[in-house]
């Protein structure tokens, strides 16, 4: 046999002039007429607003220590950061009692941690399950009271925890409801499917709102005289339910994007119903739908101020209470920044760890 020799190239730098970050300017921000006026007009509003931003925001700030004083005298000239230092406590907890702050950071901190091994994929198992029902318990306990410390009314909950509470539980709860109601819109037995169809469309043809009202001041006329209902459970209830109807859809978005050979070929393997959706059919369809049920999560987190109407405090409803305090009411505009930078920060983490499972994810369905 003749023997090859392999010849070993080197690689060669790009022609000249084309990378670099000029020619990507050239080719992003001036690549035609309209795009270079458009870049121009933008650079002008940027030139124009920041340095007034910056002065505004920083240079020419109260900052926290000062007094509501020091802001009227710099009223229209710098921002008031005193108002978060003397009502953060009350934005952040609401009415909840003031010596017993540490039990809702301490509640908070709880729930974050769960939230944060749900997004390791380690614990993607049955386990957490049982990670969830005790960060839930463990939430609840702290917030309530109860087995050594003082209760605390639901009345008294609100800010921060609760609108991480309304979001996130409703959230987990919601989620394998909306998988049997997507499975049951799919369904081949008439009557599974006629009751999903019914429920996901009756509940996405109204607005959260209604169910807010119709759960707070509607069930109680239905039930019996002397029983109630606690409001921030019939808060979370409307918001499971209605959560659930929207997800649904968006699961089954993912499940018939599937091509039907997954089925067919668990059917070959002798494969049951629940196996091949759990095996096969499911963690393909879910991973489709990672971005339409973050943006379902991430459109949650924000409607929580809704539950504002049906009397309950909220983060943005404990805001506009705490700036109920005629001497710092004419700040208002730095203490709704504040709960924004919040609101933010929240949907922005959700949105990157959404980008990051797309990429660990990716096996070929999305496309390039």
């Amino acid at each position: 046999m003749q023997q090859v020799d392999h010849l070993t190239t080197t690689p060669e730098a790009p022609p000249r002039g084309s990378s670099g970050a000029f020619v990507w300017v050239r080719k992003n921000l001036f690549g035609s007429i309209f795009s270079s006026i458009l870049t121009l007009v933008i650079c002008g509003l940027i030139i124009w607003f920041v340095p007034s931003l910056v002065e505004w925001a920083l240079i020419k700030a109260v900052w926290p220590g000062a007094g509501a004083d020091a802001c009227r005298a710099a009223s229209g000239e710098g921002a008031c950061w005193a108002v978060i230092g003397d009502k953060w406590r009350l934005i952040i907890f609401g009415r909840y009692p003031f010596d017993e702050h540490w039990r809702p950071t301490l509640a908070m901190l709880v729930l974050m941690g769960t939230v944060l091994v749900s997004c390791d994929r380690r614990f993607w198992s049955a386990r957490l399950i049982v990670v969830w029902i005790l960060g839930m318990l463990v939430f609840l306990w702290l917030m309530g009271g109860g087995f050594g410390l003082t209760s605390v009314p639901t009345g008294l909950w609100g800010g921060l925890p609760l609108t991480m509470m309304l979001a996130f539980f409703g959230m987990v709860v919601a989620f394998p409801l909306a998988i049997l109601l997507a499975l049951g819109r799919r369904s081949s037995l008439p009557l599974i499917k006629v009751v999903s169809v019914v429920y996901i469309e009756l509940i996405r043809g109204v607005p959260l709102i209604s169910l807010l009202f119709m759960g707070s001041f509607l069930l109680p006329l239905f039930m019996p005289a002397g029983t109630t209902i606690d409001a921030v459970l019939r808060a979370q209830i409307a918001i499971i339910l209605f959560q659930a109807a929207y997800l649904a859809e968006t699961i089954r978005g993912g499940l018939q994007a599937l091509p039907k050979g997954q089925s067919e070929a668990a059917d070959a393997l002798a494969l049951g119903y629940w196996k091949t959706q759990l095996l096969i059919v499911l963690p393909q369809a879910l991973k489709i739908s990672i971005p339409p049920i973050v943006g379902s999560l991430i459109s949650l987190f924000k409607d929580t101020s809704l539950v504002a109407i049906v009397s309950l405090s909220d983060l943005l409803l404990s805001m506009r209470q705490a700036m109920g305090d005629p001497v710092w009411r004419p700040f208002f505009v730095e203490a709704f920044l504040f709960i924004m930078l919040i609101y933010w920060a929240f949907c922005f983490s959700m949105s990157k760890y959404s980008q990051y499972l797309e990429r660990t994810l990716e096996t070929g369905h999305r496309r390039r």
